[in-house]
């Protein structure tokens, strides 16, 4: 074999492991960028019918077309609510585009009438005709919550029956609730409407200065309104 063929058999050698090796990486980036850009499909959005703030009636069918939150709450509740209703406040503000909306569900239905729930929004500072405080049944509403997979407390438990979790759905405009991927590429299902001690969103805390699911709600609100 001449010196020429031996040269070439051994360039040949090292660049095609060079090559395989800078696919592999773009194939790792494109993956990568995939999940960053692309929102995972969860499951449809529960059916639902319920009384909002004005005496309407408000369906999943009525926010067809419309990207929108939902979240359980309570009027009264001296936590986490009042923290939430910022964060929305905050998402309403800085999204402020007529195909958003908000639904607020109240686990109090006793106390949160729709006329109690239209002061609660002027008391917030809603804006948007498409946040919703719904108020219904409340054997109803805690059904709903279990479709949801949101934790809501038995109301038969005196002890939980007002207990509820800090998770937002995010629901896109066919219906389908929606969400992002964490680092390890997988679905993180449902958003936090907490406030948070660290950047990372570890440690809740009600006047943490750290609210990293609202920023990232606001990011994948975007893409799905484009």
């Amino acid at each position: 074999m001449s010196k020429n063929k031996k040269q070439n058999n051994t360039k040949s050698k090292i660049i095609i492991p060079i090559a395989v090796i800078a696919l592999l990486f773009v194939g790792i980036g494109i993956g990568m960028s995939y999940f960053k850009n692309n929102l995972y499909t969860v499951m449809k959005v529960p059916d639902f019918e319920l009384t909002d703030q004005n005496n309407k009636k408000i369906t999943n069918k009525n926010m067809l077309g419309k990207v929108y939150l939902v979240e359980f709450f309570f009027s009264k509740c001296p936590t986490i609510c009042p923290v939430m209703n910022t964060n929305m406040r905050h998402i309403e503000d800085e999204i402020n585009n007529p195909d958003f909306g908000i639904i607020s569900i109240s686990i109090d239905p006793e106390n949160d009438t729709p006329e109690l729930l239209k002061q609660h929004a002027k008391k917030i500072g809603a804006k948007s005709p498409n946040w919703h405080f719904l108020t219904g049944n409340r054997d109803y509403i805690g059904n709903l919550a279990d479709q949801f997979d949101i934790y809501v407390g038995d109301k038969e438990d005196e002890s939980e029956n007002l207990n509820h979790s800090g998770m937002i759905a995010l629901v896109d405009q066919e219906g389908n609730i929606r969400c992002r991927y964490n680092k390890e590429n997988m679905p993180i299902l449902y958003y936090s409407g907490l406030n948070y001690e660290d950047k990372e969103g570890t440690m809740p805390k009600l006047n943490g200065k750290y609210h990293p699911d609202r920023e990232i709600l606001i990011e994948d609100i975007k893409k799905l309104l484009k």
